[in-house]
Protein backbone atom coordinates (compact mmCIF):
# COMPACT_ATOMS: atom_id res chain seq x y z
CA UNK A 1 0.00 0.00 0.00
CA UNK A 2 1.26 3.45 -0.88
CA UNK A 3 2.73 5.63 1.84
CA UNK A 4 0.20 8.29 2.84
CA UNK A 5 0.85 11.73 4.29
CA UNK A 6 4.50 10.96 4.99
CA UNK A 7 6.14 13.63 2.83
CA UNK A 8 6.45 16.92 4.67
CA UNK A 9 5.51 20.20 3.03
CA UNK A 10 8.32 22.44 1.75
CA UNK A 11 7.69 24.86 4.63
CA UNK A 12 7.96 22.18 7.32
CA UNK A 13 10.01 23.10 9.25
CA UNK A 14 10.14 26.80 8.30
CA UNK A 15 13.91 26.82 8.96
CA UNK A 16 14.41 24.99 5.65
CA UNK A 17 13.02 27.94 3.70
CA UNK A 18 15.21 30.30 5.70
CA UNK A 19 18.29 28.18 4.92
CA UNK A 20 17.42 28.10 1.21
CA UNK A 21 16.99 31.88 1.17
CA UNK A 22 20.12 32.37 3.27
CA UNK A 23 22.18 30.23 0.91
CA UNK A 24 21.05 32.16 -2.16
CA UNK A 25 21.56 35.50 -0.41
CA UNK A 26 25.07 34.61 0.72
CA UNK A 27 26.06 33.26 -2.68
CA UNK A 28 24.59 36.37 -4.29
CA UNK A 29 26.43 38.69 -1.94
CA UNK A 30 29.79 36.98 -2.46
CA UNK A 31 29.34 37.18 -6.24
CA UNK A 32 27.84 40.68 -6.25
CA UNK A 33 24.86 39.14 -8.06
CA UNK A 34 23.04 42.10 -9.60
CA UNK A 35 20.09 40.13 -10.91
CA UNK A 36 19.25 38.33 -7.68
CA UNK A 37 15.95 40.25 -7.24
CA UNK A 38 15.00 39.38 -10.83
CA UNK A 39 15.84 35.70 -10.31
CA UNK A 40 13.84 35.66 -7.11
CA UNK A 41 10.84 37.19 -8.87
CA UNK A 42 10.95 35.07 -12.04
CA UNK A 43 12.38 31.76 -10.78
CA UNK A 44 12.92 31.82 -7.03
CA UNK A 45 9.45 30.79 -5.95
CA UNK A 46 9.10 28.16 -8.68
CA UNK A 47 12.49 26.77 -7.55
CA UNK A 48 11.16 26.03 -4.06
CA UNK A 49 9.59 22.67 -5.10
CA UNK A 50 12.84 21.78 -6.90
CA UNK A 51 15.01 22.42 -3.86
CA UNK A 52 12.27 21.07 -1.61
CA UNK A 53 13.76 20.19 1.77
CA UNK A 54 17.19 21.65 1.02
CA UNK A 55 19.32 22.69 3.96
CA UNK A 56 21.85 24.65 1.95
CA UNK A 57 23.81 24.61 -1.30
CA UNK A 58 25.91 21.55 -1.98
CA UNK A 59 27.96 20.38 -4.90
CA UNK A 60 25.24 18.52 -6.75
CA UNK A 61 22.57 21.15 -6.54
CA UNK A 62 21.67 20.82 -2.87
CA UNK A 63 21.84 18.32 -0.01
CA UNK A 64 18.66 16.52 0.94
CA UNK A 65 17.35 14.62 -2.04
CA UNK A 66 17.37 11.15 -3.65
CA UNK A 67 18.13 10.41 -7.31
CA UNK A 68 16.87 7.20 -8.91
CA UNK A 69 18.55 5.87 -12.03
CA UNK A 70 15.24 4.46 -13.14
CA UNK A 71 16.69 2.66 -16.17
CA UNK A 72 20.04 2.01 -17.81
CA UNK A 73 18.39 2.18 -21.23
CA UNK A 74 19.04 5.25 -23.36
CA UNK A 75 18.45 6.39 -26.92
CA UNK A 76 21.90 8.07 -26.99
CA UNK A 77 25.50 6.98 -26.36
CA UNK A 78 27.06 10.11 -24.90
CA UNK A 79 30.84 9.98 -24.57
CA UNK A 80 30.84 11.13 -20.93
CA UNK A 81 27.95 9.10 -19.47
CA UNK A 82 28.72 8.10 -15.87
CA UNK A 83 26.11 5.32 -16.07
CA UNK A 84 27.41 3.75 -19.32
CA UNK A 85 23.82 3.83 -20.48
CA UNK A 86 22.60 1.91 -23.51
CA UNK A 87 20.49 -1.21 -23.30
CA UNK A 88 17.90 -2.21 -20.72
CA UNK A 89 19.39 -4.13 -17.80
CA UNK A 90 17.39 -7.25 -17.01
CA UNK A 91 17.96 -6.66 -13.28
CA UNK A 92 16.16 -3.31 -13.20
CA UNK A 93 13.52 -2.83 -10.52
CA UNK A 94 10.05 -3.85 -11.67
CA UNK A 95 7.09 -1.52 -11.46
CA UNK A 96 6.00 -2.99 -8.12
CA UNK A 97 9.55 -2.83 -6.76
CA UNK A 98 9.79 0.76 -7.95
CA UNK A 99 6.61 1.61 -6.06
CA UNK A 100 8.05 0.02 -2.92
CA UNK A 101 11.18 2.14 -3.33
CA UNK A 102 9.04 5.26 -3.69
CA UNK A 103 7.18 4.34 -0.50
CA UNK A 104 10.50 4.01 1.34
CA UNK A 105 11.77 7.35 0.03
CA UNK A 106 8.49 9.09 0.87
CA UNK A 107 8.76 7.74 4.43
CA UNK A 108 12.25 9.25 4.84
CA UNK A 109 11.60 12.49 6.71
CA UNK A 110 14.24 14.65 5.00
CA UNK A 111 13.14 13.87 1.41
CA UNK A 112 10.53 15.89 -0.44
CA UNK A 113 11.63 15.44 -4.06
CA UNK A 114 12.52 12.52 -6.30
CA UNK A 115 14.80 12.94 -9.30
CA UNK A 116 14.29 10.43 -12.10
CA UNK A 117 17.41 9.90 -14.19
CA UNK A 118 18.98 7.18 -16.31
CA UNK A 119 19.90 6.33 -18.92
CA UNK A 120 17.05 8.28 -20.37
CA UNK A 121 14.13 7.97 -17.93
CA UNK A 122 11.52 8.67 -20.60
CA UNK A 123 12.32 5.43 -22.47
CA UNK A 124 11.13 3.36 -19.50
CA UNK A 125 7.69 2.00 -20.48
CA UNK A 126 6.10 2.47 -17.05
CA UNK A 127 7.63 5.90 -16.32
CA UNK A 128 4.25 7.64 -16.09
CA UNK A 129 2.94 4.98 -13.71
CA UNK A 130 5.91 5.63 -11.46
CA UNK A 131 5.64 9.41 -11.76
CA UNK A 132 1.96 9.31 -10.84
CA UNK A 133 2.72 7.07 -7.87
CA UNK A 134 5.41 9.37 -6.46
CA UNK A 135 3.17 12.38 -7.15
CA UNK A 136 0.40 10.81 -5.06
CA UNK A 137 2.93 10.00 -2.35
CA UNK A 138 3.61 13.73 -2.07
CA UNK A 139 7.04 13.85 -3.70
CA UNK A 140 7.86 16.59 -6.20
CA UNK A 141 9.10 14.90 -9.38
CA UNK A 142 12.14 16.05 -11.38
CA UNK A 143 13.26 14.58 -14.69
CA UNK A 144 16.94 14.57 -15.69
CA UNK A 145 16.80 14.06 -19.45
CA UNK A 146 18.66 14.50 -22.71
CA UNK A 147 15.52 16.23 -23.96
CA UNK A 148 15.24 14.38 -27.24
CA UNK A 149 11.83 12.87 -26.41
CA UNK A 150 10.12 15.97 -25.03
CA UNK A 151 7.74 17.71 -27.38
CA UNK A 152 4.84 19.93 -26.32
CA UNK A 153 2.46 17.03 -25.72
CA UNK A 154 5.05 15.20 -23.61
CA UNK A 155 5.82 18.32 -21.58
CA UNK A 156 2.19 18.85 -20.60
CA UNK A 157 1.86 15.16 -19.72
CA UNK A 158 4.91 15.46 -17.45
CA UNK A 159 3.34 18.49 -15.82
CA UNK A 160 0.16 16.49 -15.13
CA UNK A 161 2.28 13.79 -13.47
CA UNK A 162 3.82 16.07 -10.88
CA UNK A 163 7.03 17.06 -12.68
CA UNK A 164 8.16 20.42 -11.32
CA UNK A 165 11.47 20.62 -13.19
CA UNK A 166 12.95 19.31 -16.43
CA UNK A 167 16.74 19.17 -16.15
CA UNK A 168 17.82 19.12 -19.81
CA UNK A 169 21.42 18.35 -20.71
CA UNK A 170 23.20 20.75 -23.07
CA UNK A 171 26.94 20.46 -23.64
CA UNK A 172 27.51 23.43 -25.97
CA UNK A 173 25.47 26.25 -27.45
CA UNK A 174 26.31 25.10 -30.97
CA UNK A 175 24.86 21.97 -32.51
CA UNK A 176 28.15 20.59 -33.88
CA UNK A 177 29.86 20.32 -30.48
CA UNK A 178 26.74 19.19 -28.62
CA UNK A 179 25.88 16.53 -31.20
CA UNK A 180 29.49 15.26 -31.21
CA UNK A 181 29.47 14.79 -27.43
CA UNK A 182 26.01 13.18 -27.61
CA UNK A 183 27.21 10.91 -30.41
CA UNK A 184 24.15 11.55 -32.58
CA UNK A 185 23.25 14.24 -35.12
CA UNK A 186 20.11 16.23 -34.48
CA UNK A 187 20.18 16.03 -30.68
CA UNK A 188 20.81 19.76 -30.25
CA UNK A 189 17.70 20.72 -32.21
CA UNK A 190 15.62 18.21 -30.26
CA UNK A 191 16.94 19.65 -26.98
CA UNK A 192 15.91 23.13 -28.15
CA UNK A 193 12.42 21.76 -28.79
CA UNK A 194 12.38 20.33 -25.27
CA UNK A 195 13.42 23.67 -23.79
CA UNK A 196 10.57 25.52 -25.48
CA UNK A 197 8.04 22.80 -24.62
CA UNK A 198 9.15 22.82 -20.97
CA UNK A 199 8.61 26.56 -20.67
CA UNK A 200 5.26 26.41 -22.44
CA UNK A 201 4.04 23.73 -20.03
CA UNK A 202 5.00 25.89 -17.06
CA UNK A 203 7.71 23.52 -15.80
CA UNK A 204 10.87 25.06 -14.36
CA UNK A 205 13.74 24.76 -16.83
CA UNK A 206 17.11 23.55 -15.58
CA UNK A 207 20.15 23.21 -17.85
CA UNK A 208 22.71 20.53 -16.96
CA UNK A 209 26.19 20.76 -18.48
CA UNK A 210 29.28 18.58 -18.12
CA UNK A 211 32.48 20.62 -18.30
CA UNK A 212 35.40 18.82 -19.93
CA UNK A 213 38.33 19.75 -22.13
CA UNK A 214 36.20 19.12 -25.23
CA UNK A 215 33.77 21.94 -24.46
CA UNK A 216 35.73 24.31 -22.19
CA UNK A 217 36.05 27.01 -24.90
CA UNK A 218 32.26 26.92 -25.35
CA UNK A 219 31.28 27.33 -21.68
CA UNK A 220 31.06 31.14 -21.51
CA UNK A 221 28.70 31.15 -24.50
CA UNK A 222 26.77 28.19 -23.06
CA UNK A 223 26.13 29.98 -19.77
CA UNK A 224 24.79 32.95 -21.73
CA UNK A 225 22.66 30.53 -23.75
CA UNK A 226 21.12 29.01 -20.60
CA UNK A 227 20.48 32.48 -19.24
CA UNK A 228 18.84 33.67 -22.45
CA UNK A 229 16.72 30.50 -22.61
CA UNK A 230 15.10 31.45 -19.32
CA UNK A 231 16.59 28.63 -17.23
CA UNK A 232 15.95 29.05 -13.51
CA UNK A 233 18.88 26.80 -12.59
CA UNK A 234 22.08 25.72 -14.33
CA UNK A 235 24.13 22.85 -12.91
CA UNK A 236 27.73 22.89 -14.10
CA UNK A 237 29.03 19.34 -13.70
CA UNK A 238 32.67 18.42 -14.03
CA UNK A 239 33.59 15.24 -15.87
CA UNK A 240 34.60 12.52 -13.39
CA UNK A 241 36.40 9.49 -14.80
CA UNK A 242 33.68 6.94 -14.06
CA UNK A 243 31.40 4.94 -16.36
CA UNK A 244 31.97 5.80 -20.02
CA UNK A 245 33.93 8.81 -18.77
CA UNK A 246 36.83 6.47 -17.92
CA UNK A 247 37.60 6.22 -21.63
CA UNK A 248 38.06 9.99 -21.89
CA UNK A 249 39.87 10.51 -18.58
CA UNK A 250 42.30 12.85 -20.36
CA UNK A 251 39.39 15.28 -20.86
CA UNK A 252 38.78 15.73 -17.11
CA UNK A 253 39.63 19.17 -15.76
CA UNK A 254 43.03 19.66 -14.18
CA UNK A 255 43.61 22.04 -11.25
CA UNK A 256 44.05 25.13 -13.43
CA UNK A 257 40.86 24.36 -15.38
CA UNK A 258 38.94 23.69 -12.17
CA UNK A 259 40.02 27.12 -10.91
CA UNK A 260 39.10 28.75 -14.21
CA UNK A 261 35.64 27.18 -14.04
CA UNK A 262 35.07 28.62 -10.56
CA UNK A 263 36.20 32.02 -11.83
CA UNK A 264 33.93 31.74 -14.84
CA UNK A 265 30.84 30.76 -12.85
CA UNK A 266 31.44 33.56 -10.36
CA UNK A 267 31.98 36.17 -13.07
CA UNK A 268 28.91 35.10 -15.05
CA UNK A 269 26.77 34.94 -11.91
CA UNK A 270 27.18 38.70 -11.44
CA UNK A 271 24.88 39.49 -14.35
CA UNK A 272 23.03 36.21 -14.94
CA UNK A 273 19.32 35.77 -14.36
CA UNK A 274 19.97 32.04 -13.82
CA UNK A 275 21.41 30.61 -10.62
CA UNK A 276 24.56 28.64 -11.51
CA UNK A 277 25.78 25.87 -9.24
CA UNK A 278 28.80 23.56 -9.54
CA UNK A 279 28.69 19.75 -9.45
CA UNK A 280 31.86 17.77 -8.65
CA UNK A 281 33.49 21.16 -8.09
CA UNK A 282 32.98 21.93 -4.38
CA UNK A 283 36.06 24.17 -4.43
CA UNK A 284 33.74 26.87 -5.78
CA UNK A 285 32.48 27.63 -2.27
CA UNK A 286 35.90 28.22 -0.64
CA UNK A 287 36.89 30.11 -3.79
CA UNK A 288 34.03 32.57 -3.18
CA UNK A 289 34.99 32.94 0.46
CA UNK A 290 38.70 33.36 -0.29
CA UNK A 291 38.24 36.09 -2.84
CA UNK A 292 36.11 37.95 -0.32
CA UNK A 293 38.81 37.59 2.33
CA UNK A 294 36.93 35.04 4.46
CA UNK A 295 39.47 32.41 5.51
CA UNK A 296 38.67 31.64 9.14
CA UNK A 297 36.75 32.82 12.16
CA UNK A 298 33.05 33.33 12.75
CA UNK A 299 32.25 34.33 9.16
CA UNK A 300 33.61 31.00 7.92
CA UNK A 301 31.58 29.18 10.56
CA UNK A 302 28.49 31.07 9.44
CA UNK A 303 29.13 30.14 5.81
CA UNK A 304 29.25 26.51 6.89
CA UNK A 305 25.56 26.73 7.74
CA UNK A 306 24.70 27.50 4.11
CA UNK A 307 27.44 25.95 1.94
CA UNK A 308 27.94 22.20 2.32
CA UNK A 309 30.25 21.34 -0.58
CA UNK A 310 30.35 17.68 -1.53
CA UNK A 311 26.92 16.26 -0.71
CA UNK A 312 27.76 12.59 -1.39
CA UNK A 313 26.13 10.50 1.32
CA UNK A 314 25.32 13.63 3.31
CA UNK A 315 21.72 14.17 2.26
CA UNK A 316 22.35 13.14 -1.32
CA UNK A 317 21.79 9.51 -2.30
CA UNK A 318 21.81 7.68 -5.64
CA UNK A 319 19.77 4.52 -6.32
CA UNK A 320 20.89 2.40 -9.26
CA UNK A 321 18.45 0.81 -11.69
CA UNK A 322 18.81 -2.58 -9.95
CA UNK A 323 18.18 -1.18 -6.46
CA UNK A 324 21.80 -0.74 -5.33
CA UNK A 325 22.26 2.32 -3.13
CA UNK A 326 25.27 4.58 -3.67
CA UNK A 327 26.25 7.84 -1.96
CA UNK A 328 26.60 9.59 -5.34
CA UNK A 329 26.76 8.60 -9.03
CA UNK A 330 30.48 9.35 -8.88
CA UNK A 331 31.12 7.46 -5.61
CA UNK A 332 30.71 3.93 -6.94
CA UNK A 333 30.38 2.20 -3.57
CA UNK A 334 27.43 -0.13 -3.11
CA UNK A 335 26.02 0.32 0.40
CA UNK A 336 23.28 -2.30 -0.05
CA UNK A 337 20.31 -3.22 -2.20
CA UNK A 338 16.68 -2.33 -1.47
CA UNK A 339 15.63 -5.84 -2.53
CA UNK A 340 17.50 -7.26 0.46
CA UNK A 341 16.97 -4.58 3.11
CA UNK A 342 15.07 -1.37 3.61
CA UNK A 343 16.32 1.86 2.16
CA UNK A 344 16.12 3.47 5.59
CA UNK A 345 18.47 0.88 7.11
CA UNK A 346 20.99 1.22 4.27
CA UNK A 347 20.88 4.99 4.37
CA UNK A 348 21.25 5.17 8.15
CA UNK A 349 23.64 2.31 8.90
CA UNK A 350 25.89 1.57 5.92
CA UNK A 351 29.53 2.38 6.78
CA UNK A 352 30.07 4.54 3.68
CA UNK A 353 27.14 6.81 4.60
CA UNK A 354 28.21 7.01 8.24
CA UNK A 355 31.77 7.89 7.26
CA UNK A 356 30.78 10.54 4.74
CA UNK A 357 28.51 12.19 7.32
CA UNK A 358 31.57 12.42 9.60
CA UNK A 359 33.90 13.54 6.85
CA UNK A 360 35.31 16.51 8.81
CA UNK A 361 36.85 13.99 11.25
CA UNK A 362 37.92 11.41 8.66
CA UNK A 363 39.21 13.24 5.59
CA UNK A 364 42.86 12.61 4.78
CA UNK A 365 45.72 14.55 3.24
CA UNK A 366 45.24 18.16 2.17
CA UNK A 367 41.45 17.90 2.51
CA UNK A 368 41.78 16.70 6.10
CA UNK A 369 43.96 19.68 7.02
CA UNK A 370 41.94 22.31 5.14
CA UNK A 371 39.99 25.10 6.88
CA UNK A 372 37.27 24.68 4.28
CA UNK A 373 36.47 21.01 4.80
CA UNK A 374 32.98 21.86 6.06
CA UNK A 375 32.03 24.14 3.14
CA UNK A 376 33.89 22.05 0.54
CA UNK A 377 35.25 18.65 1.59
CA UNK A 378 36.67 17.97 -1.88
CA UNK A 379 35.02 15.78 -4.51
CA UNK A 380 34.73 12.32 -2.97
CA UNK A 381 34.03 10.78 -6.37
CA UNK A 382 37.23 12.19 -7.84
CA UNK A 383 39.21 11.03 -4.80
CA UNK A 384 37.83 7.50 -5.23
CA UNK A 385 38.40 7.44 -9.00
CA UNK A 386 42.07 8.37 -8.71
CA UNK A 387 43.11 6.71 -5.45
CA UNK A 388 40.53 4.05 -4.61
CA UNK A 389 39.84 5.86 -1.31
CA UNK A 390 36.80 8.15 -1.06
CA UNK A 391 38.20 9.81 2.08
CA UNK A 392 41.55 10.92 0.67
CA UNK A 393 42.32 14.35 -0.77
CA UNK A 394 40.76 15.63 -3.99
CA UNK A 395 43.52 15.50 -6.64
CA UNK A 396 42.03 18.41 -8.58
CA UNK A 397 41.77 20.92 -5.71
CA UNK A 398 43.36 24.31 -6.40
CA UNK A 399 42.57 25.91 -3.03
CA UNK A 400 45.76 26.72 -1.09
CA UNK A 401 47.85 26.11 -4.23
CA UNK A 402 48.13 29.82 -5.06
CA UNK A 403 46.60 32.80 -3.30
CA UNK A 404 43.24 34.01 -4.54
CA UNK A 405 43.08 37.76 -4.83
CA UNK A 406 40.25 39.72 -3.29
CA UNK A 407 38.56 41.50 -6.18
CA UNK A 408 35.72 43.93 -6.71
CA UNK A 409 35.08 43.25 -10.40
CA UNK A 410 36.40 41.21 -13.29
CA UNK A 411 37.51 37.60 -13.31
CA UNK A 412 39.61 36.78 -10.28
CA UNK A 413 43.18 35.77 -11.01
CA UNK A 414 45.88 34.45 -8.69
Amino acid sequence: MQTKNKVKAFYNPPSLLLKQMGSALLMGYLNRWRNFPGWLWHHGFSSIPVSNGAWGMGCIGYPGHPVWEVTSACNLRCIHCHATSGEVDSSELTTDEGKKLIDMLAATSEFRTLIYTGGEPLVRPDIFTLLKYSQKAGLANIIATNGTLIDEEMAFKLKDHGVVCNAISIDAADRQTHDAIRNKPGTFDLALRAIEATKKAGILLQINTTAMEYNMPHLPELIDFADNCGAGIMLMYQLVAVGRGEKIEKATLKKSANKYLSELISEKQKTAKTIIEPVAGPQYWPYLLEKNGIRDGKLLQLAGNFFHGCAAGRGFVYIKANGDVWPCPFVEVNAGNIRQESFQKIYADAPVFQQLRRREELLKGVCGDCNYKKVCGGCRGRALAYSGDYLTEDPRCFINETPITKVQSGVCRA
